[in-house]
This record gives structure tokens, C-alpha cells and sequence, in this order.
């Protein structure tokens, strides 16, 4: 993968010198360029004169006009429109007016705190609050000319105290249900205080937030539209425990959230604030106050819809999606992975047909992999990253999917176009690191938050990434629940864990000096373990029928196997249900990439996988990173001419399929693309034009693959007892002279198949072959070399009888003719 810089400046953030020091304020609102206000004489009751305004840049809050078709609920209020001056002041001058008086100044750290946006409580300083005599009513409202309180039908002029800070206390005996009619220049909005609503979110969130034991945390933190003390908008909420102060900032506010700071929910490290009349569609981030007292702009950790790239603001987001797939979501309960048909096609959606969106892909994608045979689609990183060359794999936006291809729910229409073509829907995580994009995850809150605070531990020496901090309950809460939020929200049927090796050791791609050990003093990252084994648990607990698959690439012990069970090396199992045998991948293809000459020289590369072909669950994966960054497209690898490169291709997918473990292909290696992948244009589609002259050599091998499938699907011997020695025995496994190998597997009932490889260019005729002696004949049901794929047509179409000659210690045989470069299977009838 290649390695992401530090983006730069958001879009949204404002430009130097932006007038007025406001941030992102549109030239309409600058002095003189709107209409001017309509001014009015305080009432004589009134003590003290209020302060002339200051003609500042005027940016509109919530509610505003220009604003609110965007952001607000089809529910919330509409600006009021702007009452007559006669009526206004015939509010303003009546016997209401008694009594009202200037709050009590703010104590002057308390003021500057709250400005600097470094205040854990606004709430206890803004809103309304019983004081002796009355109510004091505060409200923090940059560049407003003048605020009033309007309550019971009276219209109430607060005090200007300067820096947009406006309060008057009233003489009312309790709180009542009030606006605030907001005038800047040109226009009056009444609009509801945010600062009068009690936290909108409970305590027992918090309590597991604090723990790290929040399941569902996508419920509890980002941002959330709601009904809230029956008033609708949406609550904003972030974990920053090291911030001095949050606010909110989005297109609702012109991105200057001055006057929507949040407030701190206690020990949680969670801050909180509900913004009515803000609905779906509203950009936003959260504006933090360093401990250093400096400010950065964040987009939200927990967004679930975000800009698409380069932009990289978060959006309110609410799923309106309808599942229809009830019946798949039952009926993969009962389907035991181990003991069932799968079969992967590999997809990274931007470029399997570049330019489709989630929706357009949900007309073409199902119908191809159904066709084509495969049980499932693993679909490359789907979760937002700014940099495409990442192929997803530097994520910066873990609950959101990415918004270049469409909204959430289009991906979920896409899932479920999935499922109703009866497939599954697997997809790549990573948990391994995130990039360090300054306005992401990367030292949060002004501190490594996400990432482990020793640098020796946060860096990823391969990508230039951080990693996870794993010890950090929270951090660890964050990743588990997200683990469960594609699986429940999304009704993904598998997670396939990117990169677990670099998870499960601290001096991975490490030297000397740049690692340190763990407490017992090893190189096992012991946090590492403890959150895998939560996540898998946890996620095999909650979505019933779900997969996880582990990407790793070392001899860990017991990386399928449960949690609960202890290994030789003292460590549980890490509760994975599949793994991708790197093993496997990285010698079949060192033998098969040798000409057949030299193959005999590398036998054993063949063979060796089945000495532990049952130490864990495994998937036979020819996946991306085969075919990328110079190692050649698969057909490319195989040595000879072309005839001879698809010859050997064909017989080694013959051979993967029949091989114990489950199998994953990228795509373009299902029609033998000859280029290596590129996320810029994806397959080589023109392959199998029809004018295109070498097309029937491409066609034929996708037709090899819809026949593996199907032959695959049809014969349980292939998938029923994988994981258990008695699915397998050797038949020839050592004939390295005639590059020769031939095996039997068998399904639960003890009924046959037989699997024979010749990867020589030579026509073996008379090939004697030990079989059980329980049959009287065997039936060839697949030949690669068969002339409608591509092969010279070298095959038995007629049953081959039993003989009642013992060979490779067994009782029976059978003879055959064996194509060259090919595979075959038989089937005993």
C-alpha cells in the first residue's frame, strides 16, 4: 500500500485573513453589502445604555433562510418572520419591562475561557438559570446586533455585554419555554437556545463509553438527528478527553463555531451538545482546544456519512434504507462456514467498472458473480480514505462508507441486491492503522488519543501510518463496535481483518532499538491479542451467520481457533472463523512460475501445505496483492507461450479449487487478464469484446471458472470436511519426475472425488492411478483441458472401469490418459 502525506488545509477551514476574523463568512454579509437593520430606541425603563453593535461580518445561525431548506428536519420551525416595528415596540415598552436588569458580570476567566472555546461547561453559563430576583438569561451570539428573549408572549431586550455575549436577568419566578429572536443585520430569526436543553444522552452511555464496553457505540457518539425534549435536531457528540474545550462548526454556522461550544459529560471524556432545527444534509466537524490552547478542526471519528474526497467534512446522516433480505439474514445462521460451499470473488467496487455507482453497480455486480458461479464477494476496504491510491486501506473514516460511489444507503441497496442474487457480502477491515491526516485521527484531541503515546509503539514502520492503541479501552471500544456496526447496520456476512500479522508483533518490520517489549519482556503485542479475541467474540456473539477471516502471515498459533482454548504457547485462541493461507499462495505459485523442466526441483512446494493443512481454517487466496507492484497478473506468472501461460493458469485454478481450504479470486484473473490491476482503470474489460481477435482465449477461461464453480458447488467432498483429515488422502504425491499430482477428498458420507494435476506439457498415456476399490468406474466431470476453455481437448469423456490392480497401496486402479498443463477430476459412479 502506498503511504498517504498530511492532507492539506480542509476546504472548510477559513483562509488567512478571512475579514473580520471570521471564518468562512460569505462577501454578502460584510458591512454595507446586506441590508441595514432596522434600529430601534431602548425603552426608557430600561437601566443603562446598551453598547452601540459592532458592524462585524454577519454569518446567519441555524434557522437562517439561506440555510435551513439544507440542514433543517422537515419538522423543525421555520425562521419567524420579522414582526412590525409598532408591534415590537409595544412589546418592548410594556409593564414586562419592570424589574428587568444587567446580569451579574461574568467572572473574567469564566468570559475568557468560554470565548477561547476552552470552557467545559457552557451550559452552566449560557441558556436560562434561576438566580435571586429572577431568571438570568446568556446567550453567545457572534456578530448579532441585538438579542431578545421572547416568553409568554413578551418580547424581552438583553443586554449587550459585548464580544457577541448578550444577558439580562428577568423577573420571573421560575424557567419558562422561551426563544431568542437574533437580529443581524437585515434580518431577524427567532430561533430555540441550545443551551436550555438538558445532555441528550443518558448516563448508562456513558458509563459504558467509560468502560469500553459500549457495543452499539455509533448510538451514542457522532452526530445524531433526534427529537429531544419534543424539539427536533440533531446531538452532537465526541470523545476528546484531553480537549480544553469543543465546538461545533459546520455550514450551519459558517463554520465558526463560537457560539456553539459543547460541554464535558464528566469522566467520560465525551462532550455534548443538542442543536435543534439542524437536520440531515449538515456539514460538520468539531472545532478542539488543545491543552496547549490552540485549536484544530476535526472531522467527526464517528461520522456515518462524510464529503466525498478530497473534501472531508462529516455529514448528519440518518439511514431511511428498508432491508429486504430477511430470508438470507435467517437462513445464514444455520450454514456453518466450515461445512458449506465458499467461494470469493475479490472486488475493489471504484474500479471493477470505473465510474458506477453503489446503485449502478447493483444492477451489473450480482448478476455477474451469480453467473459466474461464486458464493461470496470480498469487496476491498469500503470505509472512507482521502487518498484513492490507498486502494482503502488508510482509512480515516471507519463508520462511514465511502461517499465517492454514493450515500450509506446506497450501499446498503447494493447489499441487499447482493443478497437477493443469493450472495454473500464480505468486506476488508482495517484495524491495523489509520493515516495521519492532520484533520483526522492523528493526536486528536492535541495528544496521541487513538495512538499509543510511545512512538516506538504508534508508528508503522511499512506505510508511514499509526497504529491503534489496543491497551486503550476506549480505543479498543471503538474499533469492536465498529466491527459489529457493518455487520448490523450493513448486513455484512464476513469481515476479513487486514494485515493481523503487524497487529500481533511489536518488532514487526522492526530492527533492533525500534521496538520495545512487552511486560514479560516478549515481542508479543499482548493488547493486540486481547482486542482481537473481544472483537471476534464479540461479533460471533452479536451477528449470528457472520465470518471473520484473519490476513496473517506468520505460524501465530491458533488464529481459528476459540477464544476459550489455551495453546502451547500459553495465548487463547484468537477466535477467527477462516484464515488466508499465505503460505500456501506464496509456494504454488514459486512452483508453478518455473518452467516445467525445473518444476520437479520444486515438488515439495506443492505438498508442503497439506503437512499442516489442518492447523487452522484456511482460504486459498490469490488476492490483489498478487497481481500488483510487479509480481504480474496470474497468467503472466506461468512460464512458455501463450497457449502454454493459459494452460498452466487453468490447471492451477483446477488444482486451488480442489485443494483443501476455501478459495478467493481478484478480480480480471477469472478471464486471465494479462496486465497487472490498476485502481485507475480496473479489469481489462476489453478482453472479451467480441472484435477483439484473442477474445475466445479469455472467454474460455471465464468459462473454466462458472464450471469450477458449479462442479464445486455440486460435490460436497470439496467443501464438507475441509478442516478435518479424514476429507483428504494422497493419492500421488510424490511423482516430481512427471510434475505429477492426484489426491481424493471426500464429503461427509465417505463419497469420493478425485483430483489429478499434470503440470508438464507432455501427454501422459496409461497413467495408473490407486483408487478405493468400493467403485466400478469413475467419471471425468471436469478436464481444463477441455478445447471450450482454451485446451488442446485431450479428454475421457466415456467412464473409466475399476481394475482389480493394487496401486499406490490400494486395492483398485484406475488408467487414464492425462492432458497436458491440465487438471481433472473424477467423480466415482
Amino acid at each position: 500500500m502506498t503511504a498517504r502525506p498530511p492532507s492539506r488545509r480542509s476546504p472548510h477551514e477559513p483562509e488567512p485573513g478571512a475579514p473580520g476574523g471570521a471564518r468562512g463568512v460569505p462577501a454578502t454579509f460584510l458591512p454595507g453589502r446586506g441590508a441595514k437593520a432596522e434600529r430601534e430606541p431602548e425603552p426608557g425603563p430600561v437601566p443603562g445604555p446598551q453598547p452601540e453593535p459592532q458592524h462585524e461580518p454577519q454569518p446567519e445561525p441555524e434557522g437562517a433562510p439561506k440555510t435551513a431548506p439544507k440542514t433543517a428536519p422537515k419538522t423543525a420551525p421555520e425562521a419567524a418572520p420579522r414582526e412590525p416595528a409598532a408591534a415590537r415596540r409595544a412589546k418592548r415598552t410594556g409593564p414586562a419591562r419592570r424589574g428587568v436588569r444587567p446580569a451579574e458580570p461574568l467572572d473574567t476567566q469564566e468570559r475568557e475561557r468560554l470565548l477561547h472555546g476552552a470552557h467545559h461547561d457552557p451550559h452552566g453559563l449560557l441558556g436560562a438559570h434561576p438566580v435571586p430576583g429572577g431568571v438570568v438569561f446568556r446567550t453567545l451570539r457572534p456578530f448579532a446586533r441585538s438579542v431578545a428573549v421572547s416568553a409568554k408572549g413578551l418580547r424581552v431586550e438583553l443586554y449587550d455585554e459585548g464580544d457577541g455575549l448578550f444577558a439580562a436577568v428577568l423577573p420571573l419566578s421560575e424557567l419558562p419555554d422561551y426563544r431568542l429572536l437574533v437580529s443581524y443585520e437585515g434580518t431577524e430569526l427567532e430561533v430555540l437556545d441550545p443551551y436550555r436543553f438538558l445532555p441528550a444522552l443518558g448516563d448508562l452511555d456513558l458509563h459504558l463509553i467509560h468502560e469500553g464496553r459500549h457495543e452499539q457505540l455509533w448510538q451514542a457518539l457522532g452526530a445524531t438527528p433526534m427529537v429531544h425534549e419534543e424539539v427536533a435536531g440533531t446531538r452532537f457528540t465526541v470523545w476528546a478527553p484531553n480537549a480544553l474545550g469543543v465546538r461545533v462548526v459546520g455550514d450551519f454556522n459558517y463554520w465558526d463555531g463560537a457560539g456553539h461550544p459543547m460541554r464535558s459529560l464528566g469522566a467520560s471524556g465525551v462532550w455534548e451538545l443538542f442543536l435543534p432545527g439542524i437536520g440531515e444534509g449538515a456539514l460538520y466537524k468539531f472545532e478542539i482546544t488543545r491543552p496547549d490552547g490552540s485549536h484544530t478542526m476535526r472531522a467527526d471519528p464517528m461520522a456515518r456519512r462524510t464529503e466525498a474526497p478530497p473534501a472531508n467534512a462529516s455529514v448528519v446522516h440518518a439511514s431511511h434504507h428498508t432491508w429486504q433480505d430477511a430470508e438470507w439474514m435467517a437462513a445464514r445462521t444455520g450454514k456453518p462456514v466450515h461445512e458449506h460451499p465458499f467461494s470469493v470473488y475479490e472486488v475493489h467496487l471504484p474500479s471493477w467498472r470505473p465510474g458506477l455507482s453503489y446503485r449502478q453497480l447493483a444492477a451489473q455486480l450480482p448478476a455477474y458473480v451469480k453467473d459466474l458461479g461464486f458464493t461470496h464477494v470480498e469487496l476491498m476496504p469500503i470505509a472512507e480514505h482521502p487518498f484513492g491510491g490507498s486502494w482503502g486501506y488508510q482509512i480515516t473514516g471507519f463508520y462511514a462508507p465511502t461517499a465517492r460511489l454514493g450515500t450509506p444507503d446506497d450501499f446498503k441497496y447494493l447489499v441487499d441486491a447482493l443478497h437477493a442474487a443469493g450472495i454473500g457480502v464480505l468486506m476488508d477491515w482495517v484495524p491495523a492503522h489509520f493515516p495521519r491526516d492532520d484533520w483526522a485521527l492523528a493526536e486528536f484531541d492535541g495528544r496521541p488519543l487513538y495512538e499509543p503515546a510511545d512512538p516506538l509503539r504508534a508508528a508503522h514502520p511499512d506505510w508511514g501510518t499509526l497504529e491503534f492503541d489496543y491497551g486503550r479501552t476506549e480505543v479498543r471500544n471503538f474499533l469492536v463496535a465498529n466491527a459489529v456496526y457493518w455487520c448490523e447496520e450493513f448486513h455484512i456476512d464476513g469481515l476479513r481483518v487486514d494485515a493481523v500479522a503487524s497487529m500481533l508483533y511489536l518488532d514487526y518490520s522492526r530492527e533492533e532499538g525500534q521496538w520495545t517489549p512487552n511486560v514479560h519482556g516478549g515481542r508479543e503485542n499482548l493488547d493486540a491479542v486481547a482486542f482481537l479475541q473481544e472483537m471476534n467474540a464479540t461479533v460471533y456473539r452479536r451477528c449470528p451467520g457472520v465470518v471473520t477471516v484473519a490476513e496473517e502471515s506468520t505460524a501465530w498459533d491458533g488464529v481459528t481457533r476459540a477464544t476459550h482454548h489455551i495453546g502451547a504457547g500459553g495465548f487463547g485462541g484468537l477466535g477467527f472463523g477462516l484464515k488466508w493461507n499465505m503460505g500456501w499462495m506464496h509456494d504454488s505459485l514459486v512452483y508453478v512460475s518455473k518452467e516445467p523442466v525445473h518444476r520437479k526441483y520444486h515438488h515439495g512446494e506443492m505438498t508442503f501445505s497439506m503437512i499442516y493443512a489442518y492447523s487452522e481454517n484456511y482460504v486459498l487466496p490469490i488476492s490483489h496483492d498478487e497481481v500488483v507492484h510487479g509480481k504480474r497478473a496470474l497468467v503472466s506468472k506461468m512460464p512458455g507461450d501463450w497457449w502454454q501461460q493459459r494452460a498452466n493458469h487453468r490447471a492451477y485454478l483446477g488444482f486451488m479449487w480442489a485443494h483443501p481450504g476455501k478459495q478467493l479470486l481478484f478480480m480480471g484473473q477469472e478471464f486471465a487478464q494479462g496486465a497487472e490491476w490498476s485502481e485507475a482503470h480496473g479489469p481489462d474489460w476489453w478482453l472479451l469484446d467480441p472484435s477483439y481477435s484473442a477474445e475466445a482465449d479469455h472467454r474460455g477461461v471465464r468459462d473454466l471458472v462458472r464450471d469450477l464453480n458449479s462442479a464445486y458447488l455440486a460435490t460436497p467432498a470439496l467443501w464438507q470436511r475441509d478442516t478435518v483429515p479424514e476429507g483428504f488422502e494422497w493419492v500421488v504425491g510424490d511423482a516430481a519426475e512427471d510434475n505429477v499430482f492426484a489426491f481424493l477428498r471426500f464429503d461427509a458420507q465417505g463419497a469420493p472425488l478425485l483430483a489429478v494435476s499434470n503440470f508438464s506439457p507432455v501427454v501422459r498415456h496409461g497413467y495408473a492411478l490407486g483408487v478405493p476399490g468400493r467403485f466400478t468406474a469413475w467419471q471425468e466431470i471436469l478436464n481444463t483441458d477441455a478445447a471450450r476453455y482454451g485446451g488442446s481437448g485431450v479428454t475421457t469423456p466415456d467412464p473409466v472401469k475399476t481394475e482389480a490392480t493394487r496401486h499406490h497401496g490400494r486395492p483398485a486402479s484406475i488408467t487414464v490418459t492425462l492432458p497436458p498443463l491440465a487438471t481433472v477430476w473424477w467423480r466415482a459412479v
